[in-house]
C-alpha cells in the first residue's frame, strides 16, 4: 500500500470515520450538559486565574518557555489534518450520491451549502465535524497564555471562543447545512495562522496582526457570501437542513463580527493618535481589554 493509499485509508475509509454517528452513548462530549459545564468551567478558570495574578500583584508576565510554540504548531497540523480529511469526505459525499442529485436535477455542489431534509449525523463528514468540535477545546489554552503572560482577561477572546465551541456543538447536533464549507474555510485558515504564530514564537521576525487580521476579515468575507447562498437555497430548494440553527449561528456569527470590529476600529483609531505599533493578536486583544477596563471605570 503506497502513502497515497495509506493516507485516505486514515482520513476517509477507516470504519471509525465510516460508522461515525453523532449520539450521547457513541460520541464523548455530545450532551447539552457536558457543553454547558465545559464553557462554564473554561470562563470561571479564565477569571480565576486572573484574580490569583490580581492577588499576587504579579507586575510580569509568567514565563511559558516553548509551550505557546509547541501548542501553536499542533493546531496548525490539527487544523491541516481536518481540512484534508472533510476535503476527501466531501468528495466521497458527492461521488456516493451523484444518482440522487440526477434524480432531482440538482447540482451536487448545493450540498455545500444545503443539507438536504432528514440529513442525520453520521457518515464521513460528520466525523470530520465532530474532529473539528473536539479541537474548539484545544483552542482554549491560548486564552490562559494571554491571561498569563499579560495579566488580563479579554471578554472578547472569552466570548469568542466560547461562541465557537456552541456552534460547532450547534452544528452536529442539528445537521446544520453549510458546516462543510465552514470546516474547510476555518481549518484552512487556522492552519496557516497557527503556522504563522508557531513561527513568531520560536523567534523569527513576521508581521503577526496585518497576517491574522487578513486571515479573519477573508474567512468573515467568505462566509457572509455563503450564507447568502444558503438564504437562497432555502426559499428556491424546499428548505435546508438545520436551518433553526443556521439562523441562530448567523445571529452569534454576527455578535463576534460586530465585537471584532469595533475592537478593531477602536485599536486602530489609538494607533494613529500614538506612537505604539501593535504587531500581533496579543497586542489587539490587550488593547481592546484595556480600552473596555477604562470605559468601565467612566
Amino acid at each position: 500500500m503506497g502513502l497515497i493509499e495509506t493516507l485516505k485509508y486514515w482520513l476517509l475509509d477507516h470504519p471509525t470515520i465510516t460508522r461515525f454517528r453523532w449520539s450521547p452513548t457513541q460520541s464523548w462530549g455530545s450532551t447539552w450538559s457536558f457543553l454547558v459545564t465545559a464553557i462554564v468551567t473554561y470562563v470561571a478558570a479564565a477569571l480565576t486565574l486572573h484574580v490569583i495574578l490580581k492577588i499576587f500583584r504579579r507586575h510580569r508576565g509568567v514565563p511559558l518557555g516553548p509551550v505557546p510554540a509547541i501548542h501553536s504548531l499542533a493546531m496548525s497540523l490539527i487544523s491541516a489534518t481536518i481540512f484534508a480529511g472533510m476535503l476527501l469526505s466531501a468528495g466521497a459525499e458527492l461521488r456516493d450520491t451523484r444518482w440522487l442529485w440526477r434524480r432531482t436535477r440538482n447540482h451536487s455542489l448545493e450540498w455545500f451549502l444545503c443539507f438536504p431534509l432528514g440529513t442525520r449525523p453520521c457518515g464521513r463528514v460528520f466525523f470530520w465535524s465532530y474532529a473539528f468540535y473536539l479541537s474548539r477545546f484545544l483552542h482554549l489554552p491560548r486564552t490562559f497564555f494571554a491571561v498569563l503572560r499579560q495579566r488580563t482577561v479579554s471578554f472578547l477572546r472569552l466570548f469568542n471562543h466560547s461562541m465557537l465551541l456552541l456552534m460547532s456543538f450547534v452544528w452536529l447536533e442539528f445537521s446544520q447545512s453549510f458546516q462543510v464549507l465552514a470546516i474547510l474555510f476555518s481549518t484552512l485558515v487556522y492552519s496557516a495562522v497557527y503556522g504563522h504564530r508557531f513561527w513568531r514564537e520560536i523567534g523569527l521576525p513576521c508581521k503577526g496582526f496585518s497576517f491574522t487580521v487578513s486571515c479573519q476579515m477573508l474567512v468573515l468575507g467568505c462566509n457572509l457570501v455563503c450564507h447568502v447562498g444558503v438564504l437562497s437555497l432555502h426559499f428556491l430548494r424546499g428548505g435546508c437542513n438545520g436551518i433553526g440553527a443556521w439562523v441562530f449561528n448567523s445571529v452569534l456569527n454576527a455578535a463576534i463580527l460586530f465585537l471584532f470590529l469595533k475592537s478593531y476600529v477602536n485599536i486602530y483609531c489609538q494607533k494613529k493618535g500614538s506612537d505604539s505599533d501593535i504587531t500581533s493578536h496579543e497586542d489587539l486583544v490587550k488593547h481592546a481589554n484595556a480600552t473596555l477596563v477604562a470605559k468601565s471605570k467612566t
